[in-house]
């Protein structure tokens, strides 16, 4: 009996330790996008490197794909900033799950929802919700994101309804505007053959 007592208990510890274990790696990559949220949405894009794998690929809503951590920065800077058209970009990323882990707890699948604000130079704002995918890996004792693809639908989006809306307005002035001249026209026709 005091057998089976022992390891019923042990049993219970080496669960209780697993689900430790799983917690800090848990903790580590939530840490993970935390970082990378807040070093996008404060414009400091080089405080994300380090929890960014060398050989990183990443596809943004943009769908270029950027290879290697030398890239990260550049691209940031190229679409964003105080002298281009996009000023600024802040972004929120929310899991759907926990982190699927391998099961010897070296990569990790997540995949989640988020927003994506965008801010014009001229002031306006336009948010897009994403949905993004990323796979993270364990290198050198850290947690760090080596592939993320983000999309959005772009036939369901901010820029596309305003530009409908453009359209619309466009097409409704110009035909009220060819209504008026059509009418302007007849009357001055009319009268000229009136005389």
């Amino acid at each position: 009996m005091k057998k089976i007592l022992i390891l019923v208990l042990a049993l219970f510890s080496i669960n209780a330790l697993a689900e430790d274990a799983d917690t800090a790696i848990h903790n580590e990559l939530r840490q993970v996008l935390k970082t990378v949220t807040e070093s996008i949405n404060s414009g400091e894009y080089e405080k994300m490197l380090p929890v960014l794998s060398k050989q990183v690929k990443a596809t943004p809503i943009t769908q270029e794909f950027i290879s290697g951590q030398q890239e990260i920065v550049p691209y940031f800077e190229r679409w964003f900033g105080p002298d281009r058209f996009l000023k600024k970009l802040t972004i929120s990323f929310i899991p759907d799950i926990t982190t699927e882990l391998s099961a010897d707890k070296t990569w990790g699948v997540v995949y989640g929802r988020g927003v994506e604000q965008y801010t014009l130079s001229d002031g306006r704002t336009y948010d897009l919700n994403t949905r993004w995918t990323a796979t993270l890996v364990l290198e050198d004792g850290h947690w760090k994101i080596r592939s993320i693809h983000i999309g959005t639908d772009f036939m369901d989006n901010p820029l596309l309804t305003e530009a409908k809306n453009a359209l619309i307005k466009g097409t409704l002035g110009g035909a009220a505007g060819g209504l008026l001249a059509g009418i302007l026209l007849g009357f001055f026709i009319f009268r000229k053959k009136k005389r």
